[in-house]
């Protein structure tokens, strides 16, 4: 596919990471020249210089040969424009717009099609909405749904007086009395489908999938307490900490913000009347005991700076905050981050480009595409979701007759409403839903893709 990306800064660099290894053909739009020229020494990409809402750019970059334009760049208003432009040059084309601003939700949502848009994506409101889920269900690092919310993926640590460190995959049961399968891996940094004689160690990081149900008795068994949050604290008054409190207060959370910004603040404390928003730097250890950061249920650290979220995470593990969650801008220092403990990890970057990712290869495969994926490991692996028809192969024949393509895994298959983690003797049929994990850079477009 052809594909245009305008604005080439922390969104619209990750799309064009993932998007070129995918083979699309790019065209890169920013008014920054130094920028672009990075990326096309990274990137097999083409690149134009200028105002991507102008009608003479969007033509340098051949806006009439695209087949979809994505407007990422910092400003909401340009991206519109961007998009409408766009559109009157091409009627066919689609787009996709990132919005950011709060008081453009609705109007945007009632006029979409004035505005010409195929997809809107917030990263700020979507990683809000990751948090607040991690918060009403505590004890795992992610967890990321499918089927319908039936099915789970989650991320758990092996620390060292874990159960199941120095577990065989194989002695798994035994060991959490439920039924759920390890697909993921991660040590070292590294990501690994394991074996059945893959033995967990600590400073391991599981994925592991189920149905909701089993994997509250997984918590259970493993001895990990969670309880409803009831009082959390939010650093950083950005757009983040608004849509989160402001989701959190709905829920019957008591939310403490704190804010450097004295101007923020009072704008806070307007939009917000029930959060009790304080003027402050959250990397005080003094104001973060003065506001209990050692008996609250969740601390969320999400200031604009990566270093000041990391600090103010450790020290919220050190008092013994109840969660931990850190809001991070960049992803290529996992490792750092892993060995550290920062809790559960945030990134809005990456939740907004895989949600355009999941539109971008519909669109290539209309038929038959993912419903859902996540990438999963730090992009090492992908979990996606497909919805068996009449042009499936292999329906009714038990998986172990079945030969798959290398790096792919069934996870979970979803009969209705039964949730089967499969065995070899495991069939799927036609509407049945069935999760699977590609890891090391195999590109699943549709479901027949996973067979050799």
């Amino acid at each position: 596919m052809k594909i245009i990306i305008a604005g080439d800064g922390k969104v619209g660099l990750t799309l064009t990471e993932k998007l070129s290894a995918e083979g699309h053909d790019l065209t890169l739009i920013d008014s920054n020249q130094r920028v672009l020229d990075s990326s096309v020494e990274r990137y097999d990409v083409m690149a134009v210089q200028g105002n991507c809402a102008s009608m003479r750019v969007l033509e340098q970059a051949d806006i009439k040969q695209a087949d979809l334009l994505i407007a990422a760049t910092n400003a909401d208003e340009v991206n519109l424009l961007c998009c409408m432009t766009a559109h009157g040059l091409n009627s066919r084309l689609h787009t996709i717009a990132r919005i950011r601003n709060p008081e453009y939700g609705r109007q945007i949502f009632t006029m979409r099609d004035v505005y010409q848009l195929s997809l809107m994506v917030n990263p700020e409101k979507q990683a809000a909405r990751e948090i607040e889920r991690l918060i009403k269900y505590p004890g795992f690092l992610q967890r990321d749904t499918f089927a319908r919310s039936r099915v789970e993926i989650v991320e758990l640590r092996v620390d060292e007086g874990s159960r199941l460190k120095d577990v065989a995959l194989s002695n798994l049961g035994g060991v959490v009395n439920c039924k759920v399968l390890i697909c993921v891996v991660c040590r070292g940094g590294e990501a690994f489908v394991p074996g059945g004689d893959f033995v967990l160690q600590a400073g391991d990081r599981v994925f592991a999938t189920a149905d909701s149900e089993t994997l509250t008795i997984l918590l259970k068994n493993l001895g990990v307490i969670t309880k409803k949050a009831k009082r959390v604290i939010i650093c950083g008054g950005g757009r983040i900490g608004y849509y989160l409190a402001e989701q959190l207060v709905k829920n019957d959370v008591t939310v403490q913000l704190i804010e450097r910004e004295e101007s923020r603040c009072k704008e806070l404390a307007e939009l917000l009347p029930n959060v009790y928003v304080i003027h402050g730097d959250a990397s005080s250890q003094t104001l973060l005991d003065s506001e209990g950061v050692a008996d609250c249920d969740a601390l969320v650290a999400m200031t604009g700076m990566d270093e000041m979220n990391m600090i103010i995470a450790l020290y919220g593990k050190k008092r013994g905050a109840g969660q931990v969650i850190t809001k991070v801008g960049h992803t290529d220092n996992t490792g750092i981050y892993d060995s550290l403990g920062l809790g559960s990890l945030i990134c809005p970057k990456e939740l907004s480009a895989n949600n355009i990712i999941r539109y971008v290869r519909a669109l290539q495969n209309s038929e038959g595409a993912a419903l859902t994926v996540h990438s999963i490991a730090e992009g090492q692996a992908e979990a996606l979701e497909f919805v068996v028809d009449e042009k499936t192969l292999h329906m009714g024949e038990p998986l172990k007759k079945i030969r798959f393509r290398k790096g792919v895994l069934i996870a979970c298959i979803t009969h209705g409403s039964q949730t089967e983690i499969p065995s070899g003797d495991s069939t799927f049929g036609e509407r049945d839903s069935v999760i699977v994990i590609a890891h090391g850079g195999t590109r699943l477009l549709q479901l027949n893709d996973i067979f050799e």
